[in-house]
């Protein structure tokens, strides 16, 4: 399978688990955002993450430092 990552993903690796989480949200009942033939939560996911369908924010790490 062939996809364009957007650019907003600074990695692959972010590109799949953002993928991978719509997928799990698809596959517990949540409404597809797009009308795909495929019957398959993870290509769904794929194609809704590459047509920046599926918002996402990138969290912060706090600082935890005991004194």
């Amino acid at each position: 399978m062939i996809f364009k990552i957007p650019k907003q993903f600074d990695s692959k690796f972010r590109f799949i688990v953002v993928a991978a989480e719509r997928a799990k949200q698809i596959q517990n009942g949540a409404p597809r955002r797009l009308e795909l033939d495929s019957p398959k939560a993870a290509y769904v996911a794929i194609r809704e993450v590459e047509k920046t369908l599926v918002p996402f924010e990138v969290l912060e790490e706090e600082d935890t430092e005991e004194e």
